[in-house]
């Protein structure tokens, strides 16, 4: 079951006060964005946030699971109606996140 768009709506706005928060369509569900770096995902209309242990320590009931199947597990994320939470674990999630890595060009075999 994919996740409703307005689903999706209120987990980003939710999150809005951590950083400029993006969710873009992955494989039929979503991830989440932010500032540019990956923090969750949106999936079967549940929110699911990277581990970390600056997320854990902040965390009110600590849930992990795989947000779909042969997925690494992460952080389920119940309580999505408290915005001042939920943007603190986003904070800090994305704190503790390394770098992205820029994506490499391939080249041309035909050269």
């Amino acid at each position: 079951m994919a996740s409703s768009k307005d689903f999706v709506q209120y987990v980003t706005d939710q999150c809005s006060e951590a950083g400029d928060i993006v969710a873009k369509k992955m494989f039929g569900e979503y991830g989440i964005y932010c500032n540019g770096r990956i923090f969750g995902l949106v999936c079967d209309d549940r929110f699911y946030l990277k581990p970390t242990e600056a997320a854990r320590r902040m965390l009110r009931v600590e849930e992990l699971r795989p947000p779909y199947e042969g997925a690494k597990e992460y952080f389920y994320i119940a309580d999505i109606d408290d915005r001042e939470y939920l943007s603190g674990l986003v904070r800090a999630t994305c704190k503790a996140l390394p770098e992205p890595q820029a994506a490499k060009r391939k080249k041309s075999k035909l050269s």
